[in-house]
């Protein structure tokens, strides 16, 4: 088919990103030819850029009906998987393959599609013969190196982030979830140099600019020269639970410097003072310009400032974070004033970032089923509108109406006989004041936990149930009952 002038002209103009004068064209030329697959590929694509999907969707049906060519099924399955319809954007992309000579992209989105459709190794054969035909490509070896985390062989991802970096040297993101892998297979030695490039992704920079607009321009940041003689200031950068986790290293901190000021979330501050009065704890507002200190440092970074080498990454799993006696009391007579086994549940964190973590609240029900055991919620926030749906049916008492901030959430931990919850900020918390906790974690989970489930390094009172591949949450809380059943309860 020759190219018109008209069309030529609406590709340019479309090339340019004058979106609105190259779709004129377009509807123009094919007001003269309706039956011009090319254009309604083009449109539809145009389409798919101001993010008017169910108008994409049209004309790219339209273009491949017309025409079954490579570049029309790869438009309309990009489509597919902008609306999230990945489902459907397999089966046409399979359709593709049986139908059409496909080359890298068909394979590439296909990939896509798999990973999204949770059909993870069909996602690596489609990733792996992508690569056969580019193998300089760095998005596929990105998204294959990131599928094998999902697949939990971080070695595999080990592989593909390095061919990522021989491609395109020194991309922060690659260099990030490399550190990633690296901490997954507990190689801390590596892994940390790896993980400091988190500061230089999009993300940190902007919470660095509006959370700490001045510290840069105050202080120089610590490099792990010697500080004896002055003011250390360290601060949050992530959620609860890694504050909760790396605060076993304040005490490390406290040795290096004159004087420590450590920046928590306001929810951590009265913790952190109650555990470590040695240091100033800041409350979340306060000027930055108004407070002196010589270096500083996010929180995230001190292992690695630090020096420490993986066998020292897990010191203090015993505990280190305590709650004061007059909030053990509070608990202990306005809650748990009896003398069943104690054990209190939590469903769900925080969702920003992830969904599969959060468990829904009737897998629970087995537990309120063991003798001589009363349950509790420690659910705040997101979630904790579930609570009614275990009030309706079982005993249950809430407790996260007292919770005013973490030191009181500890006050109640401190009364508990056993802590089951997600992978969630309380899961810290509990290992930390070494209380018995079992932490539920999804079949892709978090690199923290490692690859040995038979225990936990981090802390030595936690217990770690996985949900199998195939496993429901209600099936994994019967293997967590059977257990309490045998190994707790007798």
């Amino acid at each position: 088919m020759t190219t018109s002038k008209k069309e030529k002209q609406a590709f340019n103009l479309h090339n340019c990103a004058k979106l609105e004068e190259a779709e004129k064209l377009y509807i123009e030329i094919l007001e003269e030819n309706p039956e011009n697959a090319r254009i309604l590929n083009l449109i539809g694509l145009l389409k798919l850029a101001q993010k008017d999907l169910t108008a994409a969707e049209h004309y790219l049906k339209h273009a491949l009906e017309i025409e079954k060519d490579a570049y029309y099924y790869e438009s309309l399955a990009r489509a597919y998987i902008a609306e999230k319809q990945y489902q459907k954007a397999c089966s046409l992309l399979e359709e593709a393959i049986n139908t059409v000579k496909c080359g890298f992209e068909i394979y590439f989105y296909l990939g896509l599609a798999y990973k999204n459709s949770i059909e993870y190794e069909k996602a690596e054969k489609a990733y792996l013969k992508a690569l056969e035909l580019q193998p300089q490509s760095e998005p596929a070896c990105y998204n294959l190196a990131s599928l094998y985390l999902f697949l939990n062989n971080p070695q595999k991802a080990i592989e593909y982030f390095k061919k990522c970096l021989e491609i395109t040297p020194g991309k922060v993101e690659t260099l990030y979830f490399l550190g990633i892998a690296y901490f997954r297979i507990k190689d801390y030695d590596t892994g940390l140099k790896y993980f400091e490039n988190r500061l230089c992704r999009q993300t940190a920079i902007t919470t660095q600019q509006v959370t700490y607009p001045k510290i840069m321009e105050k202080a120089p940041l610590w490099k792990g020269e010697d500080i004896k003689d002055k003011v250390l200031y360290t601060y949050y950068e992530a959620g609860f639970g890694d504050m909760i986790m790396f605060a076993r290293y304040i005490p490390e901190l406290l040795k290096r410097c004159k004087k420590l000021l450590i920046k928590p979330q306001k929810e951590l501050s009265q913790l952190l003072r109650d555990s470590f009065p040695e240091a100033e704890v800041m409350d979340l507002f306060y000027d930055e310009a108004q407070t002196h200190f010589d270096v500083h440092i996010p929180f995230l970074s001190v292992p690695y400032v630090l020096g420490l080498e993986t066998k020292d990454m897990f010191m203090r799993h015993e505990g280190y974070l305590r709650a004061t006696p007059d909030k053990i009391q509070y608990y202990k007579e306005n809650f748990f004033n009896n003398d069943k086994f104690k054990i209190a549940i939590k469903w769900q964190g925080n969702t920003y970032y992830e969904t599969d973590r959060v468990i829904n609240v009737d897998a629970f029900a087995p537990l309120f089923g063991l003798p001589n055991v009363k349950i509790y919620s420690a659910q705040t926030f997101q979630g904790s509108e579930e609570y009614q749906k275990l009030a309706a049916k079982y005993d249950i008492t809430d407790l996260s109406r007292s919770f005013k901030d973490f030191s009181y959430t500890a006050g109640a931990i401190a009364n508990l006989d056993l802590v089951i919850c997600n992978d969630t900020s309380l899961a810290h918390l509990a290992g930390a004041m070494n209380k018995p906790c079992i932490v539920l974690l999804p079949y892709q989970y978090n690199w923290r936990w490692h690859m040995d489930l038979t225990h936990c390094d981090w802390y030595d009172s936690v217990k770690i149930f996985r949900l199998g591949k195939r496993e429901s949450w209600n099936e994994l809380l019967e293997r967590v009952t059977q257990y309490l059943n045998e190994e707790l309860l007798n």
